[in-house]
């Protein structure tokens, strides 16, 4: 089995640098650019307003955000839930930590590059979502990247094939990123975490070459993730309510505590940050340095690992929110990478930067640390065995949803390619796949993640950046009669008869 894993190992390391140190992060970073001045620089020049309409207006009285419109559809706040639930996860901790040992505290810093340009292109994922969004035979919405890019870029003169293609291609990419970012790389960092809390120094007997632990956490996962996954969205989500404010609120008290014990180093931790952003990593023991190259990489790598900005994924749950102004759903959009990097992956910079095993002064990481327990060593430090064991468990919620929200969007991809009769057949292929994470290396899980989010970061930026003139219209439409005051006809949809029955309601005041 370790030979089938080498083989597939050294596959992945020749695509994966093709497709991120090549072409990725430039395109990521350069769309997330070219929308952010397309939309005026909306993330900044109204932040009050999308912070008012979106987490503002959870605490509202009587607002439409939590309530549920209809049974085949679910709310706004449920579809950040849901989203959140798919980014939230091991990139928040194992990935924050894996981009600073390999990149230096400097990483930290082109993560929040990333994550400020991706607000923007996550903002125009969304909005395009909804804009070419359409019901199936169930009533249920269904909306991505796979339809903007059909009915989007195909429906410009000579771009129909090619829409066509790009769809297809989004969507088994999507299907393929659910088996690794959302299931292998997810699952893996689970067990790993729960080895290291709960069985260090357990010598367990082997079966096929894997420790029986392993075997026991991966069964255990597939029997709890098959019964929500086969309840369809409306159980994930409703989960995911519950479940990711819990999560997130525990989690980041934690990481308050820890910032609290050791605000003396503040200033330290922030300036090693900017400091190794733009220069060279210190070298130690002859080693060669991590040149900007590979910082940069790693920052954004890990950045896009953990908000999804580009990536289009999300864009299937929030496409079936029961909102009918695609901009209201996009400033989720904004507030989901918002929450997701610039706090819970900052949360996270600062206890492993504040643990003592990186050297602010070097940025070398200290001897024999491993970035998939590093959390939880730091917390360790601090609060024990308890602060390990509490690392444990927050990775097994934010991992295991992760994996409820990826089951979903790889459902969709399905439907789109074969249509809805295989959803079952492959949320239960899903399910039982979730046992090899336990099974396979940290390193090549989280590789072929990366890998997969590649592929489905290109077709899906082609597609964003070639419907430019449709974000522009969507956004201006909206800031120009919620904002100004003017009195035009909201932009709905690209369907007439959505575009006049959702039109028609807004109008009447049911958004």
């Amino acid at each position: 089995m370790n030979d089938f894993f080498n083989v597939i190992s050294d596959i992945n390391s020749v695509i994966n640098d093709f497709i991120w140190v090549k072409i990725g992060i430039v395109l990521l970073i350069g769309a997330g650019v070219i929308m952010t001045c397309t939309t005026k620089f909306f993330q900044i020049t109204h932040i009050g307003h999308w912070f008012k309409e979106t987490i503002g207006a959870v605490f509202k009285k009587d607002s439409e955000t939590r309530k549920k419109t209809d049974k085949k559809s679910i709310s706004q706040f449920q579809a950040l839930c849901t989203a959140l639930s798919a980014t939230i996860g091991t990139g928040n901790i194992a990935g924050v930590a894996g981009a600073i040992v390999i990149g230096g505290p400097g990483a930290v810093f082109w993560m929040w590059v990333a994550a400020f340009f991706g607000m923007m292109t996550n903002f125009s994922e969304n909005i395009l979502g909804i804009f070419y969004r359409r019901k199936n035979s169930k009533g249920e919405w269904s909306g991505g990247a796979m339809y903007y890019l059909r009915d989007g870029l195909g429906s410009y003169k000579g771009c129909g094939v090619i829409g066509k293609i790009l769809a297809g291609l989004f969507a088994v990419c999507a299907i393929l990123a659910s088996f690794g970012i959302g299931n292998m790389g997810q699952v893996n960092k689970i067990t790993l975490n729960i080895k290291s809390a709960f069985f260090e120094g357990v010598q367990a007997p082997e079966f096929l070459g894997v420790s029986i632990i392993n075997w026991i956490i991966g069964v255990s996962l597939v029997i709890l993730a098959g019964l929500i996954i086969v309840g369809g969205l409306q159980r994930i989500a409703s989960f995911a309510e519950k479940i990711v404010p819990f999560m997130s609120v525990a989690y980041i008290i934690g990481a308050i505590i820890i910032f609290f014990l050791n605000i003396s180093q503040v200033g330290a931790m922030f300036a090693a940050i900017f400091k190794f952003a733009f220069g060279i990593k210190a070298v130690a023991g002859g080693f060669a340095g991590v040149a900007i190259k590979t910082v940069i990489t790693q920052g954004c790598k890990r950045g896009v690992f953990s908000n999804e900005a580009g990536l289009g994924s999300s864009v299937m749950v929030h496409s079936s929110s029961n909102v009918k102004e695609p901009v209201r759903q996009g400033m989720w959009g904004i507030f989901e990478v918002f929450f997701d990097t610039f706090v819970v992956c900052t949360m996270t910079a600062i206890i492993v930067l504040s643990s003592g095993f990186i050297d602010l002064d070097t940025g070398i990481v200290a001897e024999g640390i491993d970035d998939a327990t590093l959390v939880a060593r730091c917390f360790g430090l601090h609060f024990g065995k308890f602060g390990e064991g509490f690392v444990a468990v927050a990775m097994l919620l934010f991992a295991f949803t992760t994996v409820l929200g990826w089951s979903q969007y790889g459902s969709k991809a399905i439907e789109y390619l074969l249509g809805e009769k295989f959803v079952k057949p492959y949320q239960i292929v899903f399910t039982l796949l979730v046992v090899s994470g336990a099974l396979m290396s940290s390193s090549l899980a989280w590789d072929i993640s990366d890998t997969f989010n590649g592929f489905m970061m290109i077709p899906n930026l082609i597609g964003v950046l070639a419907l430019i003139p449709v974000v522009y219209k969507l956004t201006d439409n909206y800031v120009r009669r919620k904002l100004k005051g003017e009195d035009i006809e909201p932009m709905i949809s690209y369907d007439p008869k959505i575009q006049e029955e959702h039109a028609k309601m807004i109008k009447e005041g049911a958004e």
